[in-house]
């Protein structure tokens, strides 16, 4: 089955694959290229975070092209406090240079109380300066704990670490996530480039005429509103990229993946931030 659009509970759906920009910047006009040619593709998710400092990257590269993007990003837990949160927001459509942020995420839990969080993000979308918004880095229970305030019922997604080689997501909060109709961004979709050379990988690639990297990609969106979100620095790694969008793993392919990588048989601590 090819991959499916990821829809979230308003309606509004994305492609399944979108586009990272942790530790973008050093090489800026070829990145800028790489993004539009991600949107020219369909790639409208394009996710950042105050903490990058790829903000003002992300809305150069929109520029002119705004509708056709989906812009994510995301508050410090240091700034997400009820005021915080809303001033980090303002920095932050400054710096994308926009009036409204598509996804708007807790980066991760710190010390402020979800219910001060989330009482800023919900005014910040009832403003519609934000459209939508959400967390990363929550595991099962705290994402019950957001759930249970008034309006975490519209909790938009969860972005956590995910890839071949961190499947722990898999036991609970994947199928947890599912219940509750709540897209899983996926970020590292790729283990930092670790995998790339892996044997298994690289059999099922050459059977499909692909590259481990495509592989990889395939896999994971396999599942139904899980987006990975791999960086891309250069047009030609965004189009490679892309290309995973046409791959059709067999069972057989998907069994060879979970001998090389087993699949989590018990709870695994979240991994990530």
């Amino acid at each position: 089955m090819k991959p499916q659009p990821i829809t979230f509970r308003d309606g509004r759906q994305v492609c399944p694959l979108g586009q990272g920009t942790y530790q973008m910047g050093r090489r800026r006009k070829e990145e800028v290229q790489a993004l539009r040619r991600g949107i020219d593709l369909g790639l409208a998710v394009i996710d950042t975070a105050e903490m990058y400092g790829t903000e003002d990257l992300v809305g150069e590269a929109v520029r002119g092209c705004r509708d056709e993007a989906f812009i994510v990003s995301k508050v410090l837990p240091g700034n997400a406090s009820y005021e915080g949160a809303k001033r980090a927001c303002e920095r932050s459509l400054r710096r994308l240079g926009t009036d409204r942020i598509d996804l708007y995420l807790l980066h991760w839990i710190g010390h402020y109380p979800f219910s001060e969080t989330v009482r800023a993000l919900v005014e910040l979308r009832q403003e519609g300066k934000i459209l939508r918004w959400g967390m990363s880095n929550l595991d099962v229970a705290d994402m019950e704990r957001i759930l249970s305030l008034p309006h975490g019922e519209d909790c938009a997604a969860n972005q956590v670490l995910y890839n071949l080689h961190d499947r722990g997501i898999e036991f609970d909060l994947i199928p947890w996530s599912a219940g509750h109709r709540i897209p899983v961004m996926a970020y590292t979709p790729l283990g930092e480039g670790r995998l790339k050379d892996h044997r298994v990988l690289s059999r099922i690639a050459q059977r499909h005429g692909a590259t481990p990297t495509q592989i990889m990609l395939a896999w994971m969106m396999r599942t139904p509103d899980v987006m990975p979100i791999p960086k891309a620095g250069s047009a030609d790694h965004v189009e490679e990229n892309a290309r995973s969008l046409a791959i059709e793993l067999t069972d057989e392919d998907l069994r060879e993946i979970d001998r090389a990588f087993p699949p989590p048989t018990h709870k695994i601590r979240l991994a990530g931030w």
